[in-house]
């Protein structure tokens, strides 16, 4: 088959779930051709970027200057250029009537462009996230793109985006749509409320390959140190917060206590003055950001993972975090929250425990009960690992991807 694959920012170091998907496509033999933004500072390259030589494949649209009257003038210098390549193309993106916002923002003028050359046709056209479904709607509208819109919806997209854009923002893509793909029952349902017709709508989910996770059998402690880990971006929705003040709670009846936080973001400064002002610092580590081999790394010497996602003041939620299943892999008993999809995957008793969003209190009492009890983390790591490998193997997943493009 033939793919587009239209993404926000490529590569993105917290979406490696699609880069997997993408490079599990290539694995059976499809192509694929991916549309994007390119990122503004990109970090270290994961090497699969190389490995299948995307960029290769990779198409990015120009960048859009937030300053309006700077866009324009791009703008008018891009159109001169479109006029001896694509001149009916262009006209058709800035036709405001028809196309609204996106025309009047020129966002849709600027998507255009990598298609002034040749306008391809597809197999699948799949997008990554919601307002990405509307421009792939858009461009093939205009006739930039041809092919079957496949939507992926993954959370932000259902809840923060919908804040500002309505919940009626979807309506035209729903009708116009050939699949609707949201990763987790909880999402397929918001979709059906937002009016999707739920014949369109399939829950396909995200993985991992389980080959990468070496599965080792955990039991914290009774005497020594206990390491706990967080994988998260330090943004509002991952809650570290709550898992800083369970920490707080707990150490002077566990003095050996470490939680290493690894993940970079906005709130970084805020948290190393919450944790000084809780006199958690040294049982609290932010360690930044790192590449995957040390995320295994740090993660083979820790005995629990805590994700203690939250909804964010702005409606926004988590899809199903991959972090939860990478750790759930290696065998460590997770301790999370009743939110979004991760009731999905962690099985509440079973391969960890599942609190209310923001208690620091149940936080605290389920890390104890854990650290007091190494059989029942050894079991919960067992369980973790099944589940996985049953139900987010990427290789399985991709498969089913392939059968559902084929069968709509």
């Amino acid at each position: 088959m033939n793919i587009a694959c239209l993404v926000g920012d490529f590569p993105s170091v917290s979406e490696t779930f699609i880069l997997s998907q993408i490079t599990n496509i290539l694995e059976q033999n499809h192509l694929i051709d991916i549309y994007a933004t390119q990122p503004q500072n990109p970090t270290a390259i994961h090497p699969d970027i190389d490995k299948y030589q995307l960029l290769n494949h990779t198409y990015y649209y120009p960048s859009i200057p937030r300053n309006y009257f700077l866009r324009i003038g791009k703008a008018l210098i891009l159109f001169v250029s479109s006029l001896f390549q694509d001149p009916v193309l262009a006209i058709r993106a800035l036709n405001f009537f028809r196309h609204g916002k996106q025309a009047l923002s020129l966002r849709l003028f600027y998507a255009i462009i990598p298609f002034l050359r040749k306008r391809p046709t597809y197999d699948v056209i799949h997008c990554h996230f919601g307002h990405l479904g509307i421009l792939g709607m858009q461009l093939k509208e205009i006739g930039a793109i041809q092919g079957k819109l496949y939507t992926t919806f993954h959370a932000w997209d259902i809840t923060e985006y919908l804040q500002e854009a309505g919940n009626n923002a979807y309506q035209k893509l729903f009708m116009q749509g050939d699949r609707f793909l949201p990763i987790s029952e909880h999402w397929k349902n918001r979709l059906i409320e937002l009016g999707c017709s739920s014949h369109k709508v399939t829950v396909h989910r995200m993985g991992i390959d389980c080959n990468k996770f070496l599965f080792i059998a955990r039991q914290p402690p009774l005497e020594g140190q206990v390491r706990i880990t967080t994988v998260a971006r330090l943004i509002e929705k991952k809650g570290i917060e709550y898992g800083i003040r369970a920490i707080a709670k707990l150490q002077q009846q566990y003095p050996n206590l470490k939680y290493r936080i690894i993940g970079e973001g906005d709130l970084r400064d805020r948290l190393e003055h919450f944790m000084s002002e809780l006199e958690v610092e040294n049982r609290v580590e932010l360690l930044g950001w790192k590449a995957q081999n040390e995320v295994i790394e740090i993660l083979n010497q820790s005995h629990l993972l805590l994700a203690p996602s939250v909804t964010g003041r702005k409606g926004d939620q988590e899809g199903i975090p991959v972090a939860i299943m990478e750790a759930m892999a290696m065998g460590l008993p997770v301790i999370s929250t009743q939110h979004s999809g991760i009731p999905e995957l962690v099985e509440d008793g079973v391969s960890g425990f599942l609190v209310p969003e923001r208690d620091a209190d149940a936080i605290a009492e389920k890390l104890a009960a854990l650290m007091e009890n190494p059989d029942l983390c050894l079991r919960m790591g067992k369980a973790g690992r099944s589940c996985v490998e049953t139900h987010y193997s990427i290789k399985q997943l991709t498969q089913q991807l392939i059968d559902i493009y084929h069968q709509s």
